[in-house]
């Protein structure tokens, strides 16, 4: 947990002190890692318990969106939550904040009514048949689950329970994207938007 806090840190405190452009907090080809974190990442050759700056080769790793803090904080503790994902990202990213749920939601059901087993995606769009959640549904899930190769706590992954994932959607914006770098690029195709959310939330902060 906290070697994971300390990569986000480092990669904020690199982009400020070496004045970057502020979109490389989504796009940065490089993270901070000691050895316990590169094993959890599967990043070999880093040994020692310090952390140093290490290139990354696998894009979805890149910026933010790769980072086992931003993962973890928007997961459950039995699984991961597009819903979060997808929340977090409006939110904090994007600075369209969805509404708050209506009262009494219903659990998803995560097997059918023959007692197999659903994948979270199958699970979701039975949810979203329900017109008084769908609305912000539409523009939750599609983001949180080009996120879904990510686990509860960052491991990279192909298969849920034994399902395989699916991270295809069509974003709010009407942008089709699968997986997250897919994501990433249509975040930073609109900098001005991130940057000002981002400008919005430091100000807030001092």
């Amino acid at each position: 947990r906290d070697g994971l806090r300390r990569e986000s840190e480092m990669l904020f405190e690199s982009v400020l002190r070496d004045n970057q452009p502020l979109l490389t907090l989504l796009t940065a080809d490089y993270t901070f890692v000691n050895e316990r974190l590169a094993r959890h990442y599967g990043i070999p050759n880093v040994y020692g318990s310090n952390f140093r700056r290490v290139t990354l080769t696998n894009q979805a790793r890149r910026g933010l969106l790769g980072q086992g803090s931003v993962l973890t904080v928007t997961s459950y503790p039995n699984r991961t939550s597009p819903v979060e994902r997808g929340k977090w990202i409006l939110t904090n990213l994007l600075g369209v904040p969805p509404s708050p749920p209506p009262p009494n939601v219903p659990p998803l059901r995560e097997e059918t009514a023959d007692g197999k087993p659903r994948s979270l995606r199958e699970s979701l769009e039975a949810h979203r048949a329900n017109p008084v959640c769908a609305g912000c549904h539409r523009a939750m899930d599609p983001i949180g689950f080009s996120m879904e190769n990510f686990d509860g706590v960052g491991h990279w992954r192909t298969t849920d329970h034994g399902l395989p994932i699916d991270t295809s959607g069509t974003l709010f914006n009407g942008a089709t994207v699968n997986g997250v770098a897919g994501l990433r690029q249509m975040l930073a195709s609109n900098p001005d938007v991130f940057v000002g959310v981002m400008t919005e939330k430091m100000l807030t902060y001092a």
